[in-house]
């Protein structure tokens, strides 16, 4: 289920200047935040901040297309991070009056970033030495958004827009936290898409491979913390601080994953398909799979089938 922040209000056309990524401005000392709005089709549109960007889609629908990468559909509950002075192509193939699109941009000085990325090397290096955090923008740079990351951009949002004194202060922070949310998302996917490739280089590449292996099993976090060959205690903090979810977080996403797979089975029924996933409690999966999805099980399957 896509994470979106809180929907920002549309401009009133009398107060648009240009109907093709019309631009609003919120400049703070942390960052700058801008709204973009697109009221037409429109093809081909660059666009280039000078400044590593993350950007987050709200309304509607844009095709991106970025240096080096085939074009990919750039879609509501989603972000791209663009490198420094790198120039985005965009199209507008759906967008008019009753259907515009709505993108976040934050704009992040390149010290805020170094300063942010040095702490967390000193203060709270990554699980192996040889993988330092580092924010990525070529790879791992479009991504499904968390709710901890969509969380943090509602904040970014409340801020640009706060007369307080102290907003650029709580806006230092914020902006930080949001990169760690995104080197932890990075560092997800890195594992997660590629873990046979890093099983033998990383302990956690090892530990999500066999919780892939073992997912109809039960998996104790004693025997992760013996493949990660670390304490209980550290392996538990260390993997929530590098990947930004618990061990037992990622196994019920790997397991609700895996239902929506079986659900698409016509012939599924609802109870089979949780003994098959992993749970063993048929309550229990009907509570944890509306949580994720926002849906009963049995909804999911109804979607499906139309």
């Amino acid at each position: 289920m896509p994470h979106l922040p809180a929907p920002v209000a549309l401009r009133p056309p009398q107060q648009l200047t240009t109907l093709v990524e019309n631009r609003t401005v919120y400049a703070l000392d942390a960052f700058e935040l801008n709204v973009f709005e697109t009221h037409q089709t429109a093809h081909q549109v660059p666009l280039n901040m000078g400044h590593v960007v993350l950007t987050t889609m709200l309304r509607g629908k844009k095709v991106m297309h970025l240096s080096g990468q085939p074009a990919f559909e750039y879609l509501p509950g989603e972000s791209v991070i663009v490198g420094e002075n790198e120039t985005m192509v965009i199209d507008f193939p759906e967008a008019d009056e009753q259907h515009p699109t709505q993108c976040l941009a934050v704009a992040i000085p390149t010290d805020t970033i170094r300063q942010t990325v040095d702490l967390l090397n000193e203060e709270q290096p990554r699980a192996e030495a040889h993988l330092p955090w580092h924010l990525d923008t070529l790879d791992h740079a479009h991504f499904q958004n968390t709710p901890e990351l969509t969380s943090t951009l509602e904040r970014l949002v409340q801020l640009s827009r706060d007369t307080g004194r102290v907003k650029d202060v709580l806006a230092g922070f914020t902006i930080q936290e949001m990169l760690v949310r995104l080197m932890q998302t990075q560092a997800r996917q890195l594992l997660f898409h590629n873990y046979q490739q890093h099983a033998t280089s990383h302990r956690f590449a090892a530990v999500v491979q066999y919780i892939k292996q073992h997912l109809t099993e039960q998996i104790t976090v004693e025997k992760l913390s013996e493949l990660a060959c670390m304490s209980k205690a550290t392996f538990f903090r260390v993997f929530k601080r590098e990947l930004g979810l618990t061990p037992v977080e990622f196994i019920i996403q790997e397991r609700i994953a895996e239902a929506k797979r079986l659900l698409r089975n016509p012939l599924s029924k609802v109870a089979d398909v949780c003994f098959r996933a992993g749970f063993n409690n048929t309550a229990y999966f009907q509570k944890l799979f509306k949580q994720y999805e926002g849906v009963t099980p049995g909804m999911y399957k109804r979607q499906l089938l139309g």
